[in-house]
């Protein structure tokens, strides 16, 4: 790597893009150290980032990565996997249903929810404002209290370290922020189901769901720190605990609502996982984390 933050750059056996980054440009929060990373726009690319440990990194929100990065490659989907074909298949939609082509794991979940919007089909308006790609939402079940990545899905491919798998919701042990998609796992593509509405009844729903979301911070965030622990608001505990407003370096528990961890620049991994052990620490109740940290605890 040269200076002025220019980085190496290279073209793999089959093509892919690989250069070392720093990690925090890709993320929601704005923290994490460099590792190599490798953009892949196709099935055998995607196959080759894969002979080595590897972690999947796509939208970059509910993570928090480590200051020093990860030895693992990262890889991020590009080209086709990241292009989407929302024409809907006539052999398995119906008037009141479709069921659409391909939308690759890359895609953008705001800017497929605006389209989809614009369409008037419905399933998906309540995962609007969440920013992440369509395979990284689908792997956690990303959703708000109005709804949730699996209420919209037909079809599933995932590319596993034996190969290429098609699977529907009906395959899966998915739940609250969970798909039951092992780690090791990339959602590659899906297909969704969608019912007919009016680009006017879409948007509608959409404006109840953002209202909701009105009370969150505008700073960077990796989002909502912890599950709701059996129903209850994880953030109306941390604020009872008297939290909110903690400062640690330059990572703040959000004023504007508890179960929000913000950067107020300059913030690093360390301020942030120093935070989270303070909530553990001070709420009664276990909490379980929402974000994905890298490197996973527990593991290297």
């Amino acid at each position: 790597m040269t200076g002025g933050g220019v980085t190496d750059r290279t073209v793999s056996r089959t093509g892919a893009r690989v250069e070392r980054l720093p990690l925090a440009r890709f993320t929601t929060l704005g923290v994490g150290g460099e590792a190599e990373v490798w953009s892949v726009a196709s099935a055998a690319q995607l196959a080759e980032a894969m002979e080595q440990p590897y972690r999947v990194l796509g939208g970059g929100s509910n993570l928090v990565i480590a200051d020093e990065g990860v030895p693992e490659r990262v890889i991020r989907l590009a080209g086709p996997l990241a292009e989407r074909d929302l024409t809907p298949d006539p052999g398995l939609s119906s008037a009141d249903e479709i069921v659409t082509g391909w939308v690759g794991g890359g895609v953008p979940l705001p800017g497929l929810i605006r389209q989809l919007q614009k369409l008037g089909l419905s399933n998906l308006e309540g995962t609007v404002g969440i920013p992440a790609q369509v395979g990284g939402a689908v792997w956690m079940n990303a959703g708000t209290r109005y709804g949730e990545m699996f209420d919209g899905l037909h079809t599933i491919e995932i590319a596993t370290p034996q190969g290429t798998v098609q699977v529907t919701p009906a395959d899966l042990a998915w739940g609250y922020r969970d798909s039951g998609i092992p780690r090791n796992h990339v959602v590659t593509r899906v297909r969704l189901k969608l019912r007919r509405s009016t680009p006017e009844d879409v948007l509608a729903k959409m404006d109840f769901a953002d209202q909701a979301r009105k009370g969150q911070p505008k700073m960077k965030t990796p989002g909502c720190a912890f599950k709701n622990p059996g129903g209850v608001s994880a953030g109306r505990l941390i604020d009872e605990a008297g939290l909110k407003g903690t400062r640690i370096g330059n990572a703040l528990i959000a004023p504007e609502h508890a179960n929000f961890i913000v950067n107020l620049g300059g913030a690093t991994a360390a301020d942030v996982h120093a935070l989270l052990d303070v909530i553990r620490g001070r709420v009664a109740v276990p909490l379980e984390l929402e974000y994905e940290l890298w490197p996973t605890q527990g593991q290297p």
